[in-house]
């Protein structure tokens, strides 16, 4: 099985990608739509493009499947861009495709978790980026590493394992309706024992 890492200089339309997760956090997809506008000449927003390509698989069926980045790719088809570059980082083009799913659940290529965090069957990950729901405890849970509560980790979908503490603490209503205050309670959460199993975890604040 080879693992390539190429990158594939032909844009890849958003729309054809394949993600490989269900939800994402759209308040992180609004910041990353924020920072796109910020570019405003077609020059910079082609450079962001080529310094953000997003990773895929090679598929069976010869469709690249999305294994990081999708708030990105999420980001740049609302704002209306049609291609993206891409870097495949293994070809599975051999794999059986009734063994495929298995194959990135395996290797920790895919999250086939829901909005409450619960697992679901592979056929239910939407086919395309605009299929992606919304998930919350996603969005904060981004804000609390940006915020210092924890530190960034290469733990595959190491957001959602912070995602899935922040769900069973705090209610979804109040995150939704009061998000500053979700943060300030998520931030103690974080700093807290409790969450000593998680990656990236940078343990309680000193009193020295």
């Amino acid at each position: 099985m080879s693992n390539i890492r190429e990158p594939i200089l032909q844009p890849v339309p958003i729309l054809s990608l394949r993600p490989t997760q269900m939800t994402v956090g759209m308040r992180e997809v609004k910041e990353k739509r924020k920072r796109w506008r910020a570019h405003t000449s077609k020059k910079k927003q082609a450079r962001l493009l080529g310094e953000h390509m997003i990773p895929v698989v090679l598929g069976p069926d010869k469709k690249h499947y999305v294994v990081d980045h999708h708030h990105l790719a999420r980001a740049l088809h609302d704002e209306g861009v049609k291609d993206v570059l891409v870097t495949v980082i293994a070809d599975l083009t051999m794999v059986d495709k009734d063994a495929f799913w298995s194959v990135l659940d395996h290797r920790r290529w895919a999250y086939p978790y829901d909005g409450k965090g619960e697992r679901r069957p592979f056929r239910d990950i939407p086919k395309s980026v605009t299929g992606l729901k919304d998930d919350p405890y996603r969005s904060l849970a981004g804000e609390i590493r940006r915020a210092g509560g924890y530190a960034k980790d290469v733990t595959p979908f190491s957001e959602f394992l912070w995602a899935d503490l922040f769900r069973r603490r705090l209610s979804r209503k109040d995150v939704e309706s009061d998000f500053a205050s979700a943060v300030e309670k998520a931030l103690a959460i974080a700093k807290s024992k409790d969450a000593i199993y998680l990656p990236g975890w940078c343990g309680p604040a000193s009193d020295g």
